[in-house]
């Protein structure tokens, strides 16, 4: 039986969260501000996930379907050593803890988003999860946040970095 001092020193041991993931964060339902808010500290709250980093929020025009309120999105980066699937499930937790609807439209309004945009130098391509994210190269505010978070991150399985992109 473990000691919880012993269990908690665990927790905290940094070697524990050695996979660096850039999560994409996004709102355009009600207080969006406050619903990055809850999604950053759902991140901070999870045991298996470390946060280390968030961008500025930033305002941008809706993609997709137009025809609906601005988002405000960040970047959060994390570590972890749950696998992407695994990440990805916590992720949809959070969304519907936070208020996300299970049958919004695709690239519709909703009340927050959370996305793996980058996982380690992983290429990941399952029917419930691509990484990198397959709209990375195409939207300006992600390209621009991901320089500014690491300014030498390179595309995983290229020599490209996301910088020649801007």
């Amino acid at each position: 039986m473990s000691h919880p001092d012993v269990f908690m020193d665990l927790l905290n041991d940094p070697s524990r969260y050695d996979e660096q993931v850039f999560i994409g964060l996004g709102s355009n339902l009600g207080d969006k501000r406050h619903n990055i808010n809850r999604a950053v500290d759902f991140l901070k709250k999870h045991d298996q996930i470390k946060l280390t980093d968030v961008t500025e929020l930033v305002e941008t025009a809706p993609w997709g379907n137009r025809e609906q309120p601005s988002f405000i999105n960040a970047i959060a980066v994390v570590y972890t050593r749950l696998s992407p699937l695994t990440l990805l499930s916590v992720l949809q937790y959070g969304e519907r803890l936070l208020g996300r609807l299970e049958a919004e439209e695709r690239w519709g309004p909703r009340v927050i988003d959370l996305d793996i945009l980058l996982f380690g130098t992983r290429i990941v391509k399952t029917k419930d999860l691509t990484v990198p994210h397959a709209q990375i190269l195409n939207r300006r505010f992600i390209l621009s946040q991901l320089v500014e978070l690491e300014d030498a991150l390179f595309i995983p399985g290229t020599k490209d970095k996301y910088s020649d992109y801007l």
